[in-house]
């Protein structure tokens, strides 16, 4: 995995979106984006979690690991289910909706890209979990990456384009979140 294509291709989402949705679509293969992208930026949303949790309750005992290893997998699976769970909904509501072709794979490629802003920001949550409350303000910038790519990976038309950017931005935003809270009910409960 080369982190460094993985940071270039981020930073240019989220510095121009316009710019770097068109080099996307460009892209030929749609496969790509799993392996290159969506995975390794889950790995490291999860890492910083595992070691943020660590270097806030200390680094000893099994507890302490304990901890950071349920705070590591729950926003672990919380993207990784977000992820897929909001592509499905996007490809859902843009067929039954928006009368658009139903294409799960271009979808799914829109998706994961568009979480970029959401990575970013658990990424620093991770790190820093005073900044969480900031970082729900900062998640409105996803409505502005997605309403860039709509356009050119959904081939969504302009009369459509504000709605279809509202829909896949709060399921890129509200998914993952759902399940994070399921997720920690689950191991509340089985505890």
């Amino acid at each position: 995995m080369n982190y460094k294509d993985l940071f270039k291709i981020a930073l240019t989402l989220i510095s121009s979106p316009a710019k770097a949705w068109e080099e996307i679509s460009l892209e030929q293969d749609k496969q790509k984006v799993f392996m290159t992208f969506v995975y390794p930026m889950i790995g490291l949303c999860g890492l910083s979690f595992f070691i943020g949790t660590l270097a806030t309750n200390g680094w000893g005992g099994p507890q302490s690991f304990q901890m950071a290893m349920q705070t590591c997998c729950a926003v672990a699976v919380s993207l990784f289910g977000g992820y897929f769970l909001a592509a499905y909904v996007i490809n859902l509501l843009a067929v039954k909706f928006f009368a658009m072709p139903n294409a799960p794979l271009r979808t799914q490629v829109f998706a994961g890209y568009a979480l970029v802003v959401i990575f970013l920001l658990q990424i620093i949550m991770g790190i820093l979990p005073s900044f969480k409350i900031i970082s729900y303000f900062l998640q409105l910038y996803t409505v502005y990456v997605v309403w860039e790519g709509a356009p050119l990976m959904m081939r969504v038309t302009e009369q459509n384009r504000l709605r279809l950017t509202f829909v896949a931005a709060f399921s890129l935003m509200a998914c993952p979140w759902v399940i994070q809270v399921v997720f920690n009910q689950l191991i509340t409960i089985l505890s």
